[in-house]
């Protein structure tokens, strides 16, 4: 169904056309087949063309590969799926598919690799047929393995809709709420204030996820997720938030020993700490603010978490980035003038069926205030250098939010 854009609280919600949901493609590839089963709708329509002009003189009917195929499919897709009693095997035997290995689908699910293969063993065992096919360079789906795929989608589908049913008949506002958010924000913007959201809604648990992969709400991996790019699942609702902007911090103790840069060529002879959440953009980011300059010539420290990225940014470890609304919290970090800012759209994202139960309903209303730009300059479109923060927020000092950051002695 379409994607639609809320901005602002999404209470009048659009009301939008059902499309028929499309089933996603399959991630791995087929295995390798010769042209005599590659494309059976050709083969078939050459036996019917032989059943009208009759078979010549002397000789039997003849069948094609196709049109003895397709019998064993039929029968693979109502016989043998119909007799399928474990639904977690073949969420695993999907995990595999999407991930494009056991080994990469066995970390996802936090099993072995020999618990997948087993898994998917017995699934195989089960349906009564070989869907990989196993070599050096991974798993690659069988043609039985490609058509069991879209029934398992199916029965996934249908296991999200029953827990969302579930949860609706819960009207109270009460119950568990899944909340998942990047690290940053989580630790740093929501953690420290969800006890507002708490004091109204005491019988509501939240459960905050904060990881800096995106969660998808489509497959129930959360009720309310944000992120910092704009989801691209089909069957969700959008809200945008404000936006995020990042710029240079560093401590007052670090500044005291190596002195202040003011341009990104000064800025190289510092030392540079870096939170990497995806080494692949950040490895391109480096290349194209330090052109000819290897990692190891500038970095001092790498971390994957935003609260080991400021305590050795406020600790004197050196320049970091971090967000604007950092100084409004207390930070004990500078911020810099070199001509490095970043940002990021906010987007939270919701599952259309599960926005209407009370309690997500009552929590995405709170996450759209908690993100207010109108309320929190910092989360405008518009960058807003830090030191101007406190001109234009009029709301009360936020720095009680975060016992973490200390402002004694800055």
């Amino acid at each position: 169904m379409r994607v639609a854009a809320e901005r602002g609280v999404p209470q009048e919600e659009r009301k939008e056309a059902v499309a028929p949901q499309v089933t996603p493609q399959v991630t791995l590839a087929p295995a390798a087949h010769d042209d005599s089963s590659a494309a059976p709708s050709t083969r078939g329509d050459q036996g019917r063309d032989d059943a009208a002009t009759g078979p010549a003189p002397g000789k039997a009917p003849a069948r094609s590969a196709a049109t003895r195929a397709a019998p064993a499919k039929g029968a693979l897709s109502k016989s043998a799926l119909a007799s399928l009693t474990d639904w977690d095997a073949a969420r695993i035997f999907l995990e595999v598919v999407r991930a494009g290995s056991f080994r990469s689908a066995a970390e996802r699910l936090t099993l072995s690799i020999n618990a997948v293969r087993r898994r998917i063993d017995d699934f195989e065992r089960q349906i009564g047929a070989t869907l990989f096919t196993r070599d050096v360079h991974g798993a690659r789906l069988t043609d039985e393995g490609a058509l069991v795929v879209s029934a398992v989608e199916r029965m996934e589908a249908a296991s999200f809709e029953l827990l969302r049913a579930g949860d609706g008949l819960a009207g109270a506002a009460s119950g568990e709420v899944r909340v998942a958010v990047t690290e940053g924000l989580g630790t740093f913007w929501l953690a420290p204030r969800l006890v507002e959201f708490q004091q109204s809604f005491p019988n509501v648990m939240v459960d905050l996820y904060c990881a800096m992969r995106s969660a998808d709400v489509s497959r129930h991996e959360a009720d309310v997720a944000i992120h910092l790019s704009r989801p691209a699942a089909l069957d969700v609702k959008l809200v945008r938030l404000g936006r995020m902007h990042l710029m240079c911090f560093a401590s007052e103790k670090y500044l005291e020993t190596y002195g202040t840069p003011k341009t990104i060529d000064e800025l190289v002879k510092h030392r540079l700490v870096l939170q990497v959440a995806d080494e692949a953009a950040a490895n391109a980011a480096f290349a194209t603010i330090f052109p000819g300059y290897e990692q190891r010539d500038l970095i001092a420290m790498t971390t994957n978490v935003s609260s080991a990225n400021y305590w050795a940014v406020a600790h004197g470890a050196g320049i970091g980035v971090f967000p604007t609304y950092a100084s409004a919290l207390g930070g004990k970090i500078v911020p810099l003038e070199v001509d490095l800012k970043w940002s990021y759209d906010i987007w939270l994202s919701y599952h259309a069926t599960t926005g209407r139960i009370p309690r997500v309903r009552h929590m995405i209303d709170w996450l759209v205030e908690a993100f207010n730009p109108g309320k929190y300059p910092w989360f405008k479109d518009e960058f807003i250098h830090p030191q101007q923060l406190k001109t234009v927020y009029m709301g009360e000092p936020l720095t009680h939010l975060f016992g973490g950051f200390p402002t004694e002695g800055r």
